[in-house]
């Protein structure tokens, strides 16, 4: 007589990487904390109200915080059904920033929504969260068809072409290429043969050269970044007085809230540039500590999607990259390492559509590690029982 026994969950430990999660909430807390300092005096000098960035941040907090945990709870097969819808729903939200009544424009830019109560929302954050979770969906399908360009790589070519076209024509050339780069690192990751990237580069070149050219403040940003004597009170003023301010933070910074260049030496401190105003206020101590913890929050994330299955892998690295490398370039612009950009600081800057998807992301991480730390029943050998022998 045989009888047969299947693992069960509880046999082996189950259950979130707590010290992820606290990353992920560490992040956070310091956004805010340093994003109340940093916009006080502008928001009361220009909307008679210092809280007027930190009550939308907080709002946006709280979705994020919801959204985090419903994501780090959700069943990937699930979402993974849903993708091409969700791919649909960008594209349409993406063209809705077109639509006079609908989209908000600022500055030439049309890159944002309104919803009702007065909230804007910009939907290229959103894309940033979609497009990798469809790229690591499509490769993990056609993993063993990667030779048939048509098959296999052409169709997220021209997806990712056709965020990449919409967000350009919003005028967010910076988040144009943010994305289209990251998208070809997932296309790395799962194996897409180097003549294909090659290929690429020699296309993109020409044509990221043209786009620059053809934008007045693109070329005068480039210029800046080449020679910041140029023009030290135009499009090298915002750059050159982030990096005193970084400076004069020394080792231990002035110490919270005590910092002065925020007030009126720095265009946007609040935004693009709050990383100064941390740095001038925590000092070299507080940067590393910035460094030390989005540093663990990649190093287990990378821990946790090692051993899974090549579509968690894929999303898991597809959006840690999407993170980490907005971090490094937003601090490599502030700190005058590159030309400036239009990217956010996770977790820090102002911008509540920035943050709740950021917080989505890290929530999808959480999952992806947990399916690291969960050992389901499949993983584990089955046995067949018959009186006094094993036969597995």
């Amino acid at each position: 007589m045989y009888h047969q026994f299947e693992a069960e969950r509880s046999l082996r430990p189950a259950g979130v990487n707590y010290l992820l999660v606290a990353s992920v909430f560490l992040l956070t807390g310091m956004g805010l904390v340093t994003l109340y300092s940093s916009s006080y005096a502008f928001a009361s000098r220009f909307y008679r109200n210092g809280m007027y960035f930190m009550i939308g941040q907080l709002r946006a907090g709280a979705l994020g915080i919801v959204l985090f945990f419903v994501f780090s709870r959700i069943d990937l097969e699930v979402l993974r059904k849903l993708v091409k819808p969700l791919v649909v729903f960008a594209v349409i939200i993406c063209i809705l920033t077109f639509i006079p009544g609908i989209g908000d424009t600022r500055n030439g830019a049309s890159r944002w929504i309104k919803l009702p109560g007065g909230i804007t929302f910009q939907p290229s954050e959103l894309v940033k969260f979609i497009l990798p979770l469809y790229l690591a969906h499509i490769f993990d399908k056609k993993q063993e068809r990667l030779d048939e360009f048509s098959a296999a790589v052409l169709p997220p070519v021209l997806v990712t072409a056709l965020f990449f076209i919409i967000i350009y024509l919003q005028n967010n050339f910076s988040t144009a290429v943010f994305i289209a780069v990251n998208a070809l690192f997932i296309f790395f990751l799962a194996g897409v043969k180097l003549r294909y990237f090659f290929s690429a580069i020699i296309m993109l070149l020409p044509l990221s050269s043209l786009l620059i050219l053809t934008k007045e403040h693109r070329l005068r940003r480039l210029i800046s970044f080449v020679k910041p004597e140029w023009e030290p009170q135009g499009a090298g003023y915002q750059v050159g007085s982030s990096i005193r301010t970084i400076a004069l933070g020394g080792f231990w910074g002035k110490g919270l809230g005590q910092g002065t260049r925020k007030i009126a030496s720095i265009p946007e401190v609040h935004s693009d540039f709050i990383f100064s105003s941390f740095a001038e206020e925590s000092g070299f101590l507080g940067v590393v500590l910035i460094f030390a913890l989005f540093g663990i929050f990649a190093f287990l994330c990378l821990r946790g999607a090692a051993r899974t299955s090549l579509y968690r892998k894929l999303l898991a690295y597809g959006l840690l990259t999407m993170i980490l490398s907005q971090a490094m370039l937003n601090i490599a612009v502030v700190s005058g390492s590159l030309p400036t950009t239009g990217l956010p600081l996770p977790f820090f800057s102002a911008g509540g559509s920035s943050l709740s998807v950021t917080l989505l992301m890290a929530g999808l991480i959480v999952n992806i590690c947990r399916e690291d730390t969960n050992y389901q029943a499949r993983d584990i050998p089955r046995f067949e029982v018959r009186e006094d022998a094993y036969v597995r």
